[in-house]
Order: C-alpha cells, then structure tokens, then sequence
C-alpha cells in the first residue's frame, strides 16, 4: 500500500513553549514516532502547511485541496492522511469531500493532546487512520474521513463534540462508518462520499453565521450585510426557530436578495419548518429561507460558500432554485 501523509500543523504537531503550544513538529517526525506504521507499506511524507487549526485560512484550505487533488489522480497512490488540529477538522474534511468527491480514500486525524503530554494520543490516531486506509482499499471505499478515537467517521457527519476528550468527534444520529480495535477494522456501511458534490467551486463568496438564543435581535445579521456578505447562515434553536426580531430581519433580508440558511444550534436532529411567528421556522420557509437538515452551521457555512461561487454573483443573477436543491439533497 501506499501513503501519502500531509502535514498540516495541529495539536498533533504541536510542542509547550513559553508564549503556549505551537505547531513544531513536521509530518516526518509525527510517522517516525510510529515505527508500527511501516507494517503497511510505502510512506512519502510532505509539509503543506505548519498552522493551529482555528487560523486555517481560505488559501490553506486550497492549497491543501490542490495537492489532495493532484495524489488523487495518481494511480499509484492508496490514501492520503492529512495530519491535522481539531478544532477544525471536520470544516476541512467536509471542504475536501464537497470539492472533490475524491476516489482515493482521504483520512483526517490529529491529536487532543500533544507529544510532549502525558497520554499523546496522535499515534493511535495514526494507527487507526493507517488500518482503515488498507480497509477501505480492499472494499473499493473511497470519500473523505476523521479518523479518531479508533473510529472513522464520514466527512459528511463528522463533529467535534468535546474540548479535551480523546473521544472527541462523534456522527450524531448515523454513527461512524467504521471502527478499529485489535481485531482490525469493521466496516459497518460502504465506504464512500456521504456528501452532495460542488465540483470547481471557490471560496471567493462571503457568509457569515449568526446565533439566535433568548433576547436575541437583527443588530449581528444587519452588521454582517453592511460588512458585504454575500449570504447568513442563521444557526436557530430548536427545530430551526429564531426571535421575532432576527426573523423579522431575516425575511427582510430574503426579500432583498440574500440567500439565507437555517441551521440547528442542536447537536442532532435536523431542522423542520413547524411553528409559525415572526421567528418560527414556517414563516422563515414561506419567506424564501433554506433549510440546511442536519448540516450544522460551520458546515453550511462553507456549503454556501461553495454554492454561490457556483450560482451567485449578482443579486439578480443568483440562481435561488440551484442554492436550495443542494441543500435539499442533503438534507437527511
């Protein structure tokens, strides 16, 4: 089999100093503390970025693309394992699904605690990354993946669920695609891409989030279109509900031409349009809004990201009917 590791910075990667931890160490070290992985066959090991999760930029996110992209089309390469901080991981491993649908099997992992703490827990991750690699190779899997925590969870579903835990992502309602103890992998569904696809798409457009919660009003959602957004995604509670005053605005905001999507601040479930009100997520549906399903907000974020690179520019020109079938055939 053969691997190629990217190296992206993280936890995983990263070392104590006195200003607080800091991405040091490079893919090359990270694989050689893990002589356990050789047992799998080939490893090149490259550096595409040395950066903590939380400031992954749009151009990180690209250049790691570019390069999945490029060993994705290598007929020689088995998998790629991107080395990678939590905090976002589950944004890049959808981002990457999204794009590129890849054929050659893409497993993200990383750490929640460092190789210079007690209890390091990157070289499981690893491990657990390497084993469902040879897998998946053997059931023809192919898609995107977190792998950590001895599972391995789908792009699409994948989540952080806790700050410090070493179980930190979980697939709230589906579960993960696989498992891995000393027996091996199980697979327990067909390895693939659970995500709908945008292929050629940009990260060009603007979007931001904003949370709704008990005396919440438009004053966050009208800052954001001043700021030049090109769509909000509205993160409601519930059933995909907001206060009187954002629903208010966001209708407004519809009318004007801003696609708008409405997420779930819940972490399971999905949104369903039911109560009426200003802020009730019926009224939001009559008003034009889109309902994102069980996508949460920092994954439609970036869909709609996505999409209006796709079917934006111009308020007139925005192709609404394009923007919510995409989220409609996602919405599981």
């Amino acid at each position: 089999m053969n691997v190629t590791v990217l190296g992206t910075g993280g936890t995983i990667a990263s070392t104590g100093q006195e200003t607080g931890a800091v991405p040091t160490q490079r893919g090359e070290a990270l694989i050689e503390r893990v002589p356990e992985l050789d047992e799998y066959g080939d490893i090149a090991v490259e550096q595409v970025a040395q950066v903590p999760s939380y400031e992954m930029t749009a151009e990180t996110l690209e250049s790691i693309r570019e390069r999945v992209a490029e060993l994705d089309g290598d007929s020689t390469r088995d998998a790629v394992v991107v080395t990678h901080g939590t905090d976002t991981m589950e944004e890049t491993a959808y981002y990457l699904d999204v794009t590129l649908n890849p054929n050659t099997p893409v497993f993200l992992t990383g750490a929640q605690r460092r190789p210079d703490e007690r209890g390091f827990d990157g070289s499981t991750n690893l491990v657990t990354a390497f084993a469902a690699a040879e897998a998946f190779a053997e059931k023809d899997g192919s898609g995107t993946y977190v792998a950590f925590d001895e599972k391995i969870h789908s792009a699409r579903f994948a989540t952080k669920v806790h700050t410090s835990q070493l179980d930190a992502f979980a697939s709230p309602d589906i579960g993960p695609v696989a498992t891995h103890d000393r027996s091996g992998v199980r697979i327990l569904r067909q390895p693939r891409s659970e995500s709908v696809h945008i292929p050629d798409a940009s990260l060009d457009p603007t979007v931001f989030v904003v949370g709704s919660g008990a005396g919440v009003d438009e004053r966050l959602a009208a800052a954001a279109l001043d700021a030049g957004a090109d769509g909000l995604v509205v993160n409601g509670t519930g059933l995909g509900n907001v206060t009187a005053e954002l629903g208010e605005f966001v209708q407004s905001a519809i009318r004007d031409g801003t696609p708008v999507v409405v997420t779930s601040r819940c972490l399971a479930g999905r949104t369903t349009p039911v109560y009426g009100n200003a802020g009730g997520g019926e009224t939001l549906r009559d008003a034009g809004a889109i309902f994102a399903g069980d996508l949460p907000a920092q994954k439609a974020r970036l869909k709609l990201v996505l999409a209006l690179s796709k079917h934006g520019g111009e308020d007139e020109k925005k192709d609404y009917k394009a923007l919510r079938a995409l989220f409609d055939a996602e919405t599981y």
